[in-house]
């Protein structure tokens, strides 16, 4: 069963991977996204060249149209979150843009949370 996908959000309602995404050139808007419903159907276990584990949960979608884009992105109850985008311009990849994707995760995994002791309050008080 393929994963759905979301894309993360901020506390202000902007979606900072779709924006990244809808700023660069069709050609590679269709590489990214060809490349993430890859993902989604296959699950991020499908590896390299593709999909690469960067630790914690946290993983990348690996295009190359010209040059290489990155999706950081983790998976949470069959949901592919996409939390951060970019044009990889160096070998190594950024600290600071591991530490946005892993902030984001965590932000995300804490809404959960809440969701779900909310959800688990409001069953509890039916019973009642």
């Amino acid at each position: 069963m393929p994963l759905k996908v979301l894309f993360f959000r901020t506390g202000s309602g902007n979606e900072p991977v779709r924006e990244w995404l809808q700023e660069q050139s069709k050609k590679v808007r269709l590489t990214v996204g060809s490349d993430i419903r890859t993902v989604q159907v296959k699950g991020p276990v499908i590896g390299m060249p593709l999909v690469r584990s960067l630790g914690g949960g946290l993983w990348e979608v690996r295009s190359t149209e010209g040059v290489e884009y990155r999706v950081f992105f983790f998976v949470l109850d069959g949901t592919m979150y996409l939390l951060h985008g970019i044009i990889k311009k160096t070998q190594r990849t950024a600290q600071g843009d591991l530490d946005l994707a892993r902030e984001r995760m965590e932000a995300v995994k804490e809404k959960d949370k809440l969701e779900k002791a909310k959800a688990k309050a409001a069953v509890a008080k039916k019973k009642k």
